[in-house]
């Protein structure tokens, strides 16, 4: 069974055809990268997956749980970080933020507690984890939102532009993170990226999305170039 799987997936606000009928799938362990100009839809069908956009048309399973008929099951399995995320406790810390997603999920206290360390100190905040999040730097902001993606330990995890906030050492950190995700707990990572060379290390596969659709698809091992190469042909 798909840990992701959409089936003709359409979406419009307005006049504007976000999404137009996107069929992918992504096997439980698989990396899919996701490249495409602003506006192409990747935010989009990320939203859709993570349950808080509905679709106009077709459907989406995570984890074989449909996520408009069966939604809180799906938001169970699934972990999302998007590229501008606004539901932080700017006031409270890093910690209590944690701390308060994690009862979220259903955590009890002293496991939330534990799970939050743990998270901290996995993203290199616990130095920062008691002051409030409001004051942290873009790139700490963006490790934080990380972390609460990874709370449950999700089966589906759904990043949009992860790294984009991120220093050399941690986009690197991060991409070993995703690795280690998919092949030694199985998760299926579902990557929205700008970056070549992201796409390119750690992807089991590529798919293109040029003004909603599904435009192409290269299979582990295609180069950044060669990646390079078929955007320049959508443009």
């Amino acid at each position: 069974m798909p840990g992701i799987q959409t089936r003709r997936l359409s979406k419009s606000f307005g006049r504007l055809r976000a999404l137009d009928s996107v069929t992918i799938e992504v096997e439980a362990g698989e990396i899919i990268a996701l490249l495409g100009p602003n506006g192409a839809g990747k935010s989009t069908l990320l939203r859709i997956l993570g349950a808080t956009v509905l679709p106009d048309a077709g459907s989406a399973e995570l984890d074989g749980h449909d996520v408009v008929t069966d939604t809180e099951e799906a938001k169970r399995a699934v972990g999302l970080m998007l590229a501008e995320e606004r539901s932080w406790y700017w006031r409270l810390s890093g910690r209590r933020n944690l701390e308060f997603f994690c009862a979220l999920h259903g955590l009890r206290s002293r496991q939330g507690r534990e799970r939050a360390d743990e998270l901290l100190s996995e993203f290199g905040l616990r130095d920062a984890a008691d002051r409030p999040c409001g004051g942290y730097s873009a790139g700490m902001r963006a490790r934080l939102s990380l972390g609460r993606a990874l709370i449950s330990r999700p089966a589906v995890l759904l990043l949009d532009e992860p790294t984009r906030s991120l220093d050399p050492v941690s986009s690197v950190a991060f991409r070993e993170l995703v690795l280690r995700m998919a092949h030694e707990e199985g998760t299926a990572i579902l990557l929205a990226t700008h970056s070549l060379h992201e796409a390119a290390s750690v992807a089991t596969r590529t798919i293109g999305l040029a003004e909603g659709r599904v435009a192409f698809s290269c299979e582990q091992g295609a180069s950044a170039a060669a990646l390079e190469s078929q955007m320049i042909a959508l443009v």
